[in-house]
C-alpha cells in the first residue's frame, strides 16, 4: 500500500493548535517534533551522553513540525485537498510505500569487518562464509551495531582478550553485541546488564541469531550505579573480562566499585569516552585501584584496557 507522508511546519507557539485542528479533522496519529521538547529531553538525560552532535542540534533548531499519514487513495487525496483548503499552514507531502516505514532504515546497515576475526552482519543480510567469525545482529532501537567507533574499539580489544572458559560481565550491554562477540570468541558465560528494560529481550534475540542459548548468556536489567537489586544479583562473583562501553561519567562512577569484580589477571575494557574526558576517566580508574595497560583512540573516542 502507498501512503502520503504529510508535514506541517509551524512556529513553536502554534504547534498545539496545529495538532488540535488535525484531531478535529479526524487525524489523531501524529508525530510532533518540538525543539523545546528536544532541549528538555537533553537536559533531563545529561548522564546518558557526553555530547550531542551539532548537526542534530542544527536540525532541531527552531523546529516545530507535525507529521501524519493518509492512505494514497482517492479518498486520501480528497481528505488532503480539504485539509489544504481549511488549514492556514502549508502542507508538504510525499508518497511512500508502507514497507518503507519498517525497512528503509535497514539500508544504512551493512556487514562490517572489525579487527582481524569478526564480521558484524545485520540479520537480514546473506554473507558467504569465510575465515571471519560472523556476529549476526538485529540492532533495532538499542545501541550497538558495530558501526560506532566506541563499539569497534571494544570489539577489537575483545578479539585479543577473549579466551575459552572466561566469565564475562557486560555493563551497559545495549544490543548485546559485546557479550555475544566474547562468547563467539571462546568465553564460557556472559552476564549482560543494561538500564533499558527493552535490552534483555533484544539481547536474547540477538544471542539466538548466533546460536547462543540461556546457558551461556544471562541478560539483566537495572541501574548498576545504584546499590540494590542489580548489584545483589551480581553478588561477589569475579569475572575474567568486564566490558563497559558507556560514557565517561558512568565509567568514572563504575571505577569506585568494580575493581573487586575483576579476577586477578583479568581485564576491563572501558570505552565510550569522548575526546577531552580521557584524562579524567584515567585518573578515576587509577584511584579506583586499576592499572591502565593500554590506551586506544578512534577519531574523537578513547578506550582503555585496565587490570587490578
Amino acid at each position: 500500500m502507498q501512503w502520503f507522508e504529510l508535514t506541517i511546519d509551524a512556529p513553536d507557539q502554534n504547534i498545539d493548535l496545529v495538532a488540535e485542528k488535525l484531531e478535529q479533522a479526524g487525524i489523531s496519529d501524529l508525530v510532533i517534533e518540538d525543539e523545546s521538547d528536544f532541549l528538555t529531553f537533553l537536559e533531563a538525560n545529561r548522564n546518558a551522553w557526553d555530547y550531542v552532535d551539532e548537526e542534530l542540534r542544527a536540525a532541531m533548531r527552531g523546529k516545530s513540525r507535525v507529521t501524519f499519514y493518509l492512505e494514497a487513495t482517492p479518498a486520501g487525496e480528497a481528505q488532503l485537498a480539504v485539509l489544504r483548503e481549511t488549514l492556514p499552514w502549508p502542507i508538504s507531502a510525499r508518497r511512500i510505500q508502507e514497507e518503507d516505514w519498517a525497512n528503509n532504515w535497514k539500508k544504512y546497515y551493512r556487514p562490517i569487518p572489525v579487527g582481524k576475526r569478526l564480521l558484524v552482519v545485520p540479520e537480514w543480510e546473506t554473507v558467504e562464509p569465510d575465515e571471519r567469525i560472523q556476529l549476526r545482529l538485529d540492532p533495532g532501537l538499542i545501541f550497538g551495531t558495530g558501526a560506532h567507533p566506541t563499539t569497534k574499539l571494544c570489539l577489537e580489544a575483545i578479539e585479543g582478550l577473549a579466551a575459552p572458559g572466561q566469565q564475562v560481565l557486560d555493563l551497559g550491554c545495549g544490543s548485546g553485541i559485546l557479550s555475544i562477540a566474547a562468547l563467539l570468541l571462546g568465553a564460557e558465560h556472559a552476564i549482560a546488564c543494561d538500564i533499558d528494560p527493552k535490552a534483555p529481550d533484544v539481547v536474547r534475540s540477538n544471542a539466538a541469531l548466533n546460536g547462543i542459548g540461556a546457558e551461556a548468556l544471562t541478560p539483566l536489567c537495572g541501574d548498576i550505579l545504584s546499590p540494590g537489586a542489580l548489584r545483589d544479583d551480581l553478588g561477589a562473583q569475579q569475572y575474567d573480562l568486564i566490558l563497559a562501553n558507556i560514557v565517561a561519567d558512568v565509567i568514572i562512577a563504575l571505577a569506585d566499585f568494580t575493581a573487586p569484580w575483576l579476577r586477578p589477571g583479568g581485564r576491563m575494557i572501558c570505552s565510550g569516552i569522548i575526546d577531552g574526558r580521557q584524562n579524567e576517566v584515567e585518573q578515576a580508574l587509577i584511584a579506583g585501584g586499576f592499572t591502565v595497560l593500554e590506551r586506544h583512540k578512534d577519531g574523537d573516542w578513547h578506550s582503555f584496557i585496565v587490570e587490578t
